[in-house]
């Protein structure tokens, strides 16, 4: 019966998709109130239908009939933790060891200048320049050592260096004051010996001092030097007694004492201005001498509780000096002079 709904006056329903028996099927099941135009196949099926297409992702059901749920695909979020936030850490600076321990002490540490000193010291390319004496830049003598006691010194023993460093200065000051009363000296009495001594002693004493005394117990206290120590101790007790002889003063010695002081005020031919100039000079000399003998007890306090000793020192010397390559030269030209000198002897003809 089915041929007889078709139209025999129209085209022939040949690949025609409306004309299989399940599209007519499906489309019989839309309710009317539905048109065609708002049918969609992907729908969810009606009620009334309990059909499901099994597959991989819905693979079919054994052992009964049960009613499954169906839910929407979620993708599943990878459970990888957050990276940690990046920390910017500062360049920490390391303490450069000290070899007897003494100038680490643990109760105060060392600057932060010191460190980043002797950190910047470590490095090959450090542009570091001389500053003391400091000098102009257009001088024609430029500055020969590099001092800095806030950067070069803990800040244990900044305060002793200071006060050596102000001693050292004072010995120059008093010099000059010498010379001054020396030079006043010769206008009253002609004798020009005491203004001429003091110009010596200025142009001597005053490197010299700097030089043997002050820079040995600067290094000292800069890289715990037990050698260092013991030549600032030997030079520096005898600097102490040679100011004790010039606060004396005595006769010929080139300086403006205490004999000389009560000499002018002895005289037939007082001058009280002289002899007011000449005392102020002697006590000059005798503050001086006092302030060696407080520092010289000072530093040798602290270097015995430092725990050095002269066998320190010795193997001091031995490795920092006699490792020298100067040194070494030095002493095989020496060595090989003597041998020379000893083959040649031998190699004599003796008649």
């Amino acid at each position: 019966m089915s041929g007889f709904d078709e139209n025999p006056f129209g085209e022939p329903n040949v690949n025609d998709p409306f004309a299989d028996p399940a599209v007519r099927k499906a489309a019989s099941s839309i309710p009317k109130s539905q048109g065609i135009e708002d049918y969609n196949p992907f729908a969810d099926q009606p009620s009334g239908t309990n059909t499901q297409v099994r597959g991989a992702s819905n693979p079919p059901l054994y052992g009964g009939t049960a009613t499954t749920t169906q839910q929407p695909a979620m993708l599943q979020t990878s459970s990888q933790e957050a990276p940690p936030p990046n920390y910017a850490r500062t360049p920490q600076q390391n303490i450069p060891p000290s070899n007897s321990g003494a100038f680490s002490p643990t109760s105060q540490p060392p600057n932060e200048q010191w460190r980043r000193s002797e950190d910047m010291n470590s490095t090959p390319y450090y542009p570091r320049r001389n500053n003391w004496p400091p000098l102009p830049e257009k001088c024609c003598v430029q500055p020969c050592f590099y001092q800095d006691i806030d950067v070069e010194i803990q800040t244990d023993f900044q305060k002793i260096v200071r006060q050596l460093y102000y001693l050292w200065i004072f010995h120059g000051l008093v010099l000059i004051l010498n010379v001054i009363g020396g030079f006043a000296y010769m206008i009253v009495d002609g004798n020009a010996g005491i203004f001429g001594l003091g110009i010596l002693y200025v142009i001597l004493f005053t490197p010299f001092s700097f030089i043997c005394w002050f820079r040995p117990a600067y290094q000292a206290f800069k890289s715990d030097s037990s050698f260092n120590f013991m030549v600032f101790f030997f030079v520096f007790f005898f600097q102490a007694v040679v100011t004790v002889i010039q606060s004396i003063g005595i006769p010929g010695s080139g300086t403006c004492g205490l004999i000389l002081a009560i000499n002018t005020f002895s005289s037939q031919a007082k001058d009280v201005f002289l002899g007011v100039l000449l005392l102020l000079v002697a006590f000059a000399f005798v503050t001086a001498a006092v302030g060696d003998i407080i520092l010289i007890s000072k530093i040798h306090r602290i270097y015995r509780n430092t725990g050095a000793s002269m066998t320190k020192a010795q193997e001091e010397f031995t490795s920092t000096f006699m490792r020298n390559e100067h040194v070494r030269d030095a002493a095989s030209n020496v060595a090989a002079s003597a041998v020379r000198a000893q083959v040649n002897n031998m190699t004599q003809p003796r008649y």
